[in-house]
């Protein structure tokens, strides 16, 4: 399966069918999340019955989960549903979210297929709205309040209430618990990336010092559910244990939220024990932990970029390559020895002439676009083999 290509949603469904009891209730299925890391918004894998044809990047184990959430999340309503029947009710939700906001372009191109305009809605909040400028020179950041969604949906298919209100109340707590929780700490680089990345996330709400009153603990007593208040209590932990210490300041903060959310001591500190060993399992993977130069920030960034877009268009490439038979061997010849001056312009020439004719690849012959294609050519292996469609269904 391709998240990165279209039809991967009907992909997911074929593949799921044989694991609608993959999880006994919503319980179960919340800690499966928070091992992979999705309720701390770090997507470190994704469930096991998916099997990608090449690795992911974040943002695409971030669709894969949040789809993965909200599928589970709407088996528990009913044993007997049906994949298209989720499909229905999640694009209702999220027009009533007020996210269906698919332009009439958009809609010509995905048909009226709902499965295909999912993949947009889904698409629009994976991303954080950014410019294309900073997402060029920093890592593609996702959305770390997506379990935000799953149980706003949870509430809306118990209650059927206005789902939109209910995302604002979350959203509310959720970043006053961060900034109130940082408060309690010595501060370091990596807290403010932290409080950045949250508040970049919020979507129902604006983040404002005004919204920092204090006044967030008496609205947490009573007014929300188990589970809201397991996932409140959670982003609490990591947000004091990301600096991978807990000071005892810290600590009184942390039982002083847990008390008002009426969690057992017991469970608070299965809680804080819970991120330690996630922090201590995934540190590597963690993007705002991470503390590159701009150069690698850049080339790391670009390669995940054109990773995708190779992979998108495989087919097309590999027919476009097949018919440059000069070409192909040049690129062979380059995996075992240097190039001469003469072949390697030969390369960058038929190369930049194969991306005119495939316009998702535009981005090439923009100017400056030649520092790109020593990412391209390193990535040719990985494209020959997978010239197939990632997200086909055998029938």
């Amino acid at each position: 399966m391709n998240p990165s290509a279209s039809g991967w949603i009907d992909k997911f469904g074929h593949l799921v069918k044989d694991y609608h009891e993959l999880y006994d209730n919503f319980d179960e299925l919340y800690a499966h999340l928070k091992n992979i890391g999705f309720i701390y918004g770090i997507n470190v894998s994704i469930p096991e019955f998916i099997h990608p044809e090449h690795p992911l990047s974040e943002d695409e184990k971030a669709k894969i989960n949040l789809l993965t959430a909200l599928y589970f999340t709407y088996r528990q309503k009913s044993k007997t549903v049906t994949f298209s029947s989720f499909l229905e009710e999640i694009f209702e939700f999220y027009n009533q979210l007020g996210i269906n906001k698919i332009s009439f372009l958009n809609k010509i191109l995905t048909g009226k297929k709902t499965s295909s305009q999912l993949e947009k809605l889904i698409e629009s909040r994976i991303y954080l709205d950014d410019n294309v400028i900073s997402k060029n020179f920093n890592s593609i950041i996702t959305n770390s309040l997506l379990y935000i969604d799953v149980l706003t949906f949870k509430n809306y298919l118990e209650l059927k209430s206005d789902p939109k209100k209910h995302a604002e109340k979350l959203e509310y707590i959720t970043i006053n618990i961060i900034y109130h929780t940082l408060s309690s700490k010595q501060k370091n680089k990596t807290d403010a990336k932290l409080a950045q990345l949250f508040e970049s996330s919020l979507t129902f709400i604006d983040s404002t010092q005004d919204s920092f009153d204090g006044t967030y603990r008496r609205k947490l007593i009573n007014n929300f559910t188990p589970r809201e208040n397991t996932y409140f209590l959670d982003v609490a932990c990591l947000t004091v244990w990301e600096d991978q210490s807990l000071e005892y300041k810290e600590s009184e903060f942390i039982f002083g939220i847990g008390k008002d959310l009426g969690i057992p001591s017991e469970a608070i500190l299965k809680s804080i024990e819970e991120v330690a060993v996630f922090f201590e399992q995934n540190t590597r993977q963690i993007p705002h932990l991470k503390n590159n130069n701009l150069a690698v920030q850049f080339y790391d960034s670009m390669s995940k970029i054109v990773n995708k877009l190779i992979l998108r268009n495989s087919k097309r490439l590999q027919k476009e390559l097949s018919e440059s038979k000069e070409l192909v061997a040049l690129l062979s010849k380059s995996t075992v020895k240097d190039l001469t001056e003469e072949e390697k312009k030969k390369v960058q020439n038929q190369l930049l002439d194969i991306f005119k004719s495939i316009p998702s690849l535009a981005i090439f012959i923009l100017p400056g676009g030649a520092v790109l294609l020593p990412i391209f050519i390193k990535l040719i292996p990985k494209l020959l083999p997978s010239a197939f469609d990632d997200n086909r269904v055998d029938e």
